[in-house]
């Protein structure tokens, strides 16, 4: 193989680093919700967690999408890494809650938990190849994102409000790759210590803000804002500026998601294979935290300064053991199902080595290079 040729295939290691630090905030981010109920402090972390970690996530997965015309593997794979995975764990999530709570609402229409965000990434792939045909997409995924927030009827139904609103970030992963921009200015290869201090600084500010103003932040209902689900009718009435509420937390979102990534490592490390299996983690995590979350445990705890950094503990060994190879060997066949008897070519289903996680990730032993081999 070619010096040039290897350089296309070598792994970079940021991108495993950044996945598995913001599947890290995912869990994390679940993790604290019940101590937001008791503690200020725990609000205001919960307040920095999401104004920026699923934008960060939806970057990532554009980052490495193709806006080229699907190849029929690749119209299989759309099938069997998202919308399988998402039909399983529905039927579990169903079950999950008849058993637990004693009713249920099977409803493949209305995701459960975090499994909206495998429709969100379905329909980001879907909608691409036709964005990438725009002059301006960046522009048009703005004006929708913005737009939708007006229209109460779109809701949480195939979760269509949360994927709109995020469509944005998705649509400048994509153009980011697509325009080699990352590559062309050294980007992935050299950190400026001022960047780096710069970014801590950011990030830092950010989190002293949402402490210092949490009780307005509270007040405004900023968790509905950051979860880009809820029409404006609904949080501030029919106020003709809602939009431009959600454009300024979009720039926000941004310039945290670009502080975030300032910070990410660029080398290897035990931790960066986290990044390879986030789907594991994603999918699993909820029912791991779904025992703590509904039991009340969670509540009340006190000193928030002992319990707090405790949970983040706690979030790190779930999301590390979730990754691990004895989960990811127990739990392949539902989170990488290879269903042939469904399709018409079943050899459509079978691995060529190339295989994606959803998020973009190359699995490993494949080849990984730019975004778009």
């Amino acid at each position: 193989m070619s010096t040039a040729a290897a350089g296309r295939t070598r792994r970079i290691p940021i991108w495993d680093n950044a996945r598995a630090a913001c599947i890290l905030l995912v869990v994390l981010g679940h993790a604290i919700q019940r101590l937001t109920y008791d503690s200020d402090i725990a609000q205001s972390l919960y307040f920095l967690i999401y104004a920026f970690h699923m934008p960060a996530f939806a970057l990532i997965s554009g980052y490495f999408s193709r806006s080229d015309p699907p190849s029929r593997r690749r119209m299989t794979r759309l099938l069997t890494d998202i919308v399988v995975p998402y039909v399983i764990f529905e039927g579990l999530w169903t079950l999950t809650k008849f058993l637990v709570e004693g009713q249920a609402n099977p409803n493949l229409t209305q995701p459960s938990w975090t499994l909206w965000f495998l429709l969100a990434l379905a329909i980001f792939r879907l909608v691409l190849p036709y964005l990438a045909l725009l002059r301006m997409p960046l522009l048009w995924t703005l004006v929708i994102s913005i737009t939708v927030g007006y229209f109460p009827n779109v809701d949480a139904t195939l979760s269509l409000s949360r994927t709109l609103g995020l469509l944005p970030f998705f649509a400048l992963g994509w153009w980011l790759s697509h325009h080699r921009i990352l590559e062309r200015h050294g980007l992935l290869q050299r950190r400026r210590l001022s960047l780096r201090l710069a970014a801590a600084a950011i990030l830092v500010a950010a989190g002293v803000c949402a402490w210092v103003f949490v009780g307005p932040l509270k007040e405004m209902n900023l968790s509905q804002w950051l979860f880009y689900e809820e029409n404006y009718v609904d949080l501030v009435g029919w106020q003709w500026w809602a939009g431009g509420v959600r454009l300024l937390l979009m720039a926000l979102a941004l310039v945290l998601s670009v502080s975030f990534f300032a910070l990410i490592p660029r080398g290897q490390y035990r931790w960066t294979s986290i990044g390879r299996y986030t789907m594991y983690v994603y999918l699993l995590h909820s029912f791991v935290l779904y025992p703590f979350r509904e039991s009340g445990v969670l509540r009340g705890l006190d000193p928030t300064w002992l319990w707090l950094p405790l949970v983040a503990l706690l979030s790190v060994a779930i999301t590390v053991l979730l990754a691990s190879r004895p989960v990811r060997r127990v739990f392949r066949p539902l989170i990488e199902p290879r269903p042939g008897w469904l399709f018409a070519d079943p050899d459509l289903t079978r691995s060529d080595g190339r295989r994606n996680d959803p998020t973009g990730s190359r699995r490993p032993g494949a080849p990984s290079g730019t975004p778009r081999t």
